[in-house]
């Protein structure tokens, strides 16, 4: 989520500074392309991009025509066929090998509802959210209505003024909240229009325990991810917030102590680095019944092993789904020496789980590179 983050911000400054801003958003790709649908760009008028709809080849013209959106004051859809071999056409040198229809949206900030306070409402909270953009394929130069839906737990917003079709698209964001897969969906109202329902979920929320130097490399690139790091340790010269200026917090807590200052969820991953044996004992005790994601354990594999061994001969009963989410020794097998490289190794481990990948070498793929991973919505609405 560091991508929207970066994208408030920056619609912030632009604000404060009196300047026009447009988002542009990849709403649908058919093929291979190097970002998945979901991608976003905030523009100003005075051309300053913050996100990435590409590797740097479709921002350029996308730029032209958020000018243009800008001062028409409309949304238009843009597609981008790079499945041509002669790609020059564009006036831009591609190289993927699929089509890219990106919505860009000029942002009118007197509106209580824009995209970008919708934004600022799902990153308020730790929460799993949907917005809904349309758009039309069948009508590219007409109206194209843009972002106009939002449903958390919480919280209901819908801005288009077709009663039908805020009960279909109603529907079907309560069924992407549920299955935990964002969809693409055509409805007719006036004519037909495509639906992005996108999940958005929450930063992934890094429990470090242990605030030794190995931790600083790991928290840094955490940062750079935009990942939320909490630095846990016991020892007072040790958990101190001027050894970790990226993370979100550093708590100095004893074992029993931690995890009732912290909020867990399924965005959690954690990481016993401590090199107290007893200390990560105390909190692998804790975290395996909360079956988290991700636990990893730094050390070796007969750490790991002593320790569960020693849980058992407490009494202790441990399920394969709670020994599934362990992982000791933390980390992929890269080949890492230095703190710098551990940590690299520790993240990458991290994502791959959370992403439900094998962590292998992308030439060994036989598919596209980025799934569609695309829910399956019921198409018909008329008993909605």
């Amino acid at each position: 989520m560091k991508e929207l983050e970066d994208i408030v911000k920056a619609f912030d400054a632009a604000e404060q500074a009196g300047k026009q801003t447009a988002l542009a958003t990849v709403v649908q790709v058919e093929g291979s392309s190097y970002r998945r649908a979901g991608a976003r760009m905030l523009i100003t008028g005075d051309g300053q991009l913050t996100g990435a709809i590409s590797g740097g080849c479709l921002e350029g013209d996308a730029l032209r025509k958020a000018r243009l959106v800008m001062a028409q004051q409309q949304p238009m859809l843009v597609t981008y066929d790079t499945t041509d071999d002669d790609d020059a056409k564009l006036g831009v040198g591609l190289g993927c090998n699929g089509i890219i229809h990106i919505l860009i949206e000029p942002i009118f900030a007197e509106q209580a509802h824009h995209p970008i306070q919708l934004f600022k409402k799902f990153l308020s909270k730790r929460q799993n959210a949907v917005i809904v953009t349309l758009f039309s394929l069948v009508n590219r130069k007409g109206i194209q209505p843009g972002t106009c839906l939002f449903l958390s737990d919480q919280e209901y917003y819908y801005q288009c003024h077709d009663s039908k079709l805020e009960m279909q698209l109603r529907h079907d964001a309560k069924l992407v909240l549920a299955n935990g897969k964002s969809a693409i969906q055509t409805y007719q109202s006036d004519t037909e229009l495509t639906g992005f329902v996108e999940l958005l979920k929450p930063a992934v929320s890094l429990l470090v325990f242990g605030a030794g130097n190995d931790a600083i490399p790991l928290v840094k690139m955490a940062a750079v991810m935009g990942w939320h790091t909490t630095v846990i340790d016991g020892r007072t010269n040790y958990a101190v917030s001027t050894r970790f200026p990226e993370a979100k917090r550093v708590l100095l807590a004893k074992p029993e102590q931690a995890l009732s200052q912290l909020d867990l969820d399924s965005r959690t991953a954690a990481v016993l680095m401590t090199h107290n044996y007893n200390y990560d004992l105390a909190m692998l005790r804790q975290l395996l019944p909360l079956k988290l994601t991700y636990v990893g354990s730094l050390g070796p594999k007969k750490k790991l092993q002593r320790m569960l061994d020693e849980l058992q001969e407490e009494g202790m009963t441990t399920t394969a789904e709670e020994l599934r989410s362990v992982y000791g020794p933390t980390g992929l097998d890269i080949g890492s020496e230095t703190s710098e490289e551990i940590a690299l190794s520790i993240l990458s481990e991290i994502m791959a789980v959370l992403q439900q990948r094998e962590g292998k070498p992308l030439r060994e793929k036989s598919t596209v590179i980025h799934s569609p991973d695309m829910a399956s919505l019921p198409v018909n609405h008329e008993n909605l």
